[in-house]
C-alpha cells in the first residue's frame, strides 16, 4: 500500500500496482501478472473515458460562453444624464434592451470623452458608440454643416424634413460621415441656436461688433465673424468656465443647454436668434456594428428610430421649459423683430456663399443641399 505521507510502498504481494481516480487511490493486486494486466486494462479504459467525458464537458463550456456572452454598447455623451439628449438615450437603452441581448452603458458629462473627440473615439473602435454635435465631422466632411447656416431652417417644419431619415439631405450626409468609421444612427434634435451675453441682447450687427463669442463649429464661427465678433471655440462642457472667468463676451448654445448647464448663473442676457438648427448625432463604430447579428442589428435600427421620434416631437417642449427657467432665474430673454431678423439675415448672407464655395462651388454638394433645403 501506498502511505500518501510518508510516500512507502508496504509490499503485501508480488505484484501491486496504484492508480488516482477523483482524487482517491486504487489499489489493485495479483498473485500472477496475468490477472494484474487484466486489471490494469479495465482501469486503463475507465481512466481515459472519464477525461474524453471532462474535455468535452470543457469544450461544451467554452461554446456556451462564447454563445451566451453580453454584447456590450458604451455610448459616451459630454452632457449630464438629466440633460434631455441623456433622457433621450435612456429611451433607445430601453428600447434596444428590450428587443435584444445588447446591455447598454451611458456614460456622460464627458466621463469618458469631450465632444471634439468623439468621432475619432467612435471611429477608431475605442468605444463603440458616442454623441456629439453634427459639426464635429466638418473637419473631414465641411458640407455637415448645412444645419448651422444662418437662418436657413427657419421652421420646425423644415427642421422635420431635412433631419428625416432618407430625406434627401441625410442621403448625403450620413455616408459621408460613415467614412470616418463611425456610422450615424439617429439625429438629436438639441434646438435652435440662441445668443447668451451680459448687459445688453446680441439684436444688431452693432452688439457683435469687436465681441469675442464662444462658438462650437467653424461656420457657426463664420457667422459671428460676418457680424464682426472673434469666434473662439469651445466645447460645450467647457463652456460654463468660460462665461465665468471671461474668457469670452458672449457665446452661443442651445436653449435646452442653458437650462442642464445652468448658464443662468454665468450669463444674464438670452437674445432669441434662432440662427442655426443644432443637432447631435448618435454615431456607432462600424465593425462593431457589422459584428451584430442580423437580429442584433434590426433592434438597433428600431431603437434608433424610437428614440429619434420621441426626441424630436418632444423639442417645442423641451425648448418651452427651458426658457421658462432661464426666467425664472433671472435672465432676461429678448426676441428679434422682424427688422433685426432681416438686417442680421443680410449681414451674414456671406456665410452661405463662403459654405458653397468650401464644398465644390457651383454644382458640388454644398450648393445641391442649400438647394434641396430651399425647396423644404
Amino acid at each position: 500500500i501506498r502511505d500518501r505521507n510518508n510516500v512507502r510502498l508496504i509490499k503485501t504481494h508480488n505484484y501491486i500496482k496504484d492508480y488516482e481516480k477523483d482524487g482517491h487511490l486504487i489499489f489493485t493486486y495479483s498473485r500472477t501478472k496475468n490477472e494484474l494486466s487484466k486489471m490494469d486494462s479495465i482501469l486503463t479504459e475507465k481512466i481515459m473515458k472519464t477525461i474524453k467525458q471532462l474535455v468535452l464537458t470543457s469544450i461544451l463550456v467554452l461554446f456556451a460562453s462564447a454563445v451566451f456572452a453580453e454584447t456590450k454598447m458604451r455610448i459616451t455623451l459630454q452632457l449630464p444624464l438629466k440633460a434631455h439628449l441623456g433622457q433621450n438615450l435612456l429611451v433607445f437603452k430601453k428600447e434596444l434592451e428590450k428587443r435584444s441581448d445588447i446591455i447598454v452603458e451611458i456614460y456622460d458629462s464627458a466621463q469618458l470623452y469631450k465632444d471634439k473627440e468623439v468621432p475619432q473615439a467612435v471611429g477608431s473602435g475605442a468605444i463603440e458608440a458616442g454623441v456629439a454635435s453634427l459639426t464635429r465631422f466638418a473637419g473631414t466632411n465641411p458640407e455637415v454643416d448645412i444645419f448651422y447656416l444662418p437662418f436657413l431652417f427657419d421652421s420646425e417644419e423644415k427642421i422635420r424634413k431635412a433631419t428625416k431619415s432618407g430625406s434627401k439631405i441625410r442621403q448625403v450626409l450620413d455616408p459621408a460621415i460613415s467614412k470616418s468609421g463611425a456610422v450615424p444612427l439617429y439625429y438629436q434634435a438639441y434646438g435652435s441656436a440662441v445668443k447668451l451675453s451680459n448687459g445688453t441682447p446680441m439684436n444688431t450687427p452693432a452688439a457683435f461688433k469687436n465681441k469675442k463669442i464662444r462658438v462650437f463649429g467653424k461656420t457657426l464661427g463664420a457667422f459671428v465673424s460676418s457680424l464682426g465678433a472673434k469666434p473662439a471655440l469651445i466645447s460645450g462642457s467647457e463652456q460654463y468656465l468660460a462665461y465665468q472667468r471671461g474668457t469670452v463676451d458672449a457665446g452661443m448654445t442651445g436653449v435646452s443647454g442653458v437650462k442642464s448647464r445652468k448658464l443662468y448663473q454665468v450669463m444674464d442676457t438670452l437674445t432669441v436668434t434662432n440662427h442655426g438648427d443644432i443637432e447631435f448625432v448618435l454615431v456607432a463604430n462600424k465593425k462593431w456594428l457589422n459584428s451584430l447579428t442580423m437580429k442584433q442589428r434590426k433592434a438597433v435600427t428600431e431603437a434608433s428610430k424610437v428614440a429619434e421620434k420621441a426626441v424630436r416631437d418632444d423639442m417645442s417642449g423641451i425648448e418651452a421649459r427651458a426658457y421658462k427657467e432661464a426666467k425664472d432665474n433671472g435672465m432676461k430673454i429678448v426676441e428679434l423683430s422682424g427688422a433685426e431678423l432681416k438686417v442680421l439675415k443680410k449681414a451674414s448672407s456671406s456665410v452661405i456663399t463662403d459654405y458653397i464655395e468650401r464644398t465644390g462651388g457651383k454644382g458640388g454638394v454644398g450648393d445641391k443641399l442649400v438647394k434641396a433645403a430651399n425647396k423644404l
